[in-house]
Order: C-alpha cells, then sequence, then structure tokens
C-alpha cells in the first residue's frame, strides 16, 4: 500500500512539474525508460546496495539512464538515494493515467486470443471511445486461454466478450 501512494505522490508532483514546463511528453518517455531500466530486480539489488557508494550508484544510473533529461535524472537520483527504486513502475503508470485524463483519453486493457492488426486496433479503439465517451488508448495483451474474442478493460468497466466466458456461460445454463 505504501509503495502505490508513495508511486502516486510522485507522480503528481511529476505531472505538475511537467504541466509548468509543458514537456507531458517527454517526462512520459522518460519514465517509461527509467520504470524499464529500474524494474529490472537484478538493477535494484546494485543500486540498493549498501557496498556501493552514493557516487558509484549515481555513476552508475548516469550510464543505465543515459538518455533521459537531466530533470528525469535527478529524479533517478532521489529515487536511488530514499532506496524507492520499487515505485518506478507504479509512478510511470500512474504519470501515464494523469497525461490521459488531462488530455481526455482512457486507457483500455484489451486482451485477445491472437495479436490483432492495425485495422482491428483502430475499430477496437472506435468502439470503447463509444461506449466510455472518451478517446481510447489500448494496452494490448495476448492471452491464448481466453479461445476467441476480447475482454477489455476501462477503468472499473469490464466488457467480456470471450469465447470461453460464452462457453461457461453455456454450460452454466446447460447444467
Amino acid at each position: 500500500m505504501v509503495k502505490g501512494v508513495s508511486g502516486k505522490r510522485h507522480a503528481q508532483a511529476v505531472f505538475r512539474l511537467a504541466l509548468e514546463s509543458g514537456e507531458l511528453d517527454r517526462w512520459q518517455t522518460d519514465l517509461a525508460t527509467m520504470a524499464e531500466v529500474m524494474g529490472d530486480t537484478q538493477v535494484i539489488a546494485f543500486l540498493e546496495s549498501p557496498r556501493l557508494s552514493a557516487e558509484k550508484k549515481r555513476e552508475a544510473l548516469r550510464g543505465m539512464l543515459s538518455g533521459v533529461s537531466p530533470t528525469a535524472m535527478n529524479l533517478g537520483f532521489l529515487l536511488v538515494s530514499r532506496n524507492r527504486l520499487r515505485i518506478v513502475r507504479d509512478l510511470a503508470n500512474e504519470y501515464t493515467r494523469l497525461v490521459n485524463a488531462h488530455y481526455g483519453r482512457e486507457e483500455a486493457e484489451v486482451t485477445t486470443a491472437v495479436p490483432i492488426s492495425q485495422k482491428e486496433q483502430q475499430a477496437i479503439a472506435k468502439g470503447l471511445a463509444r461506449v466510455a465517451g472518451k478517446e481510447i488508448v489500448l494496452k494490448l495483451k495476448v492471452d491464448p486461454d481466453i479461445l476467441g474474442g476480447l475482454v477489455a478493460r476501462i477503468g472499473d468497466k469490464l466488457l467480456d466478450g470471450s469465447v470461453r466466458t460464452r462457453l461457461k456461460d453455456l454450460r452454466s445454463s446447460l447444467a
């Protein structure tokens, strides 16, 4: 619980900073890079090691995050110094949610049995936009266990059009 709250607070602070500086997209890219690099448990263990000096940690972080802005690098230094690397993924996810809300977009997690084409993605996004009343940003997952169809989650709404669920419903009605 503490991890989520801390990630959320950091994301809100970064969002305000990015909004003031007009760098929403740059921060989103930088945070995604940080989440990818710092999401590795070996990297976390290395950077949280008490055997390494603060300067060695900063040096290592500079090498790992070479493409991020200086302000984002300072955030990385802060998180390393306070042993909060485990919140980076939550921070990046919450920041993305805040940016989407700012632009009037909603993220939809869509699970399909097989990968779908760009044209199918656009059609799904259009249909979900009608349901949500907002522009939709798709986050795609593939899960062969659903057998066919799709499962979409938009905020707290779940739209389950999977073959697996239809078969389960049919089995229940026959029993």
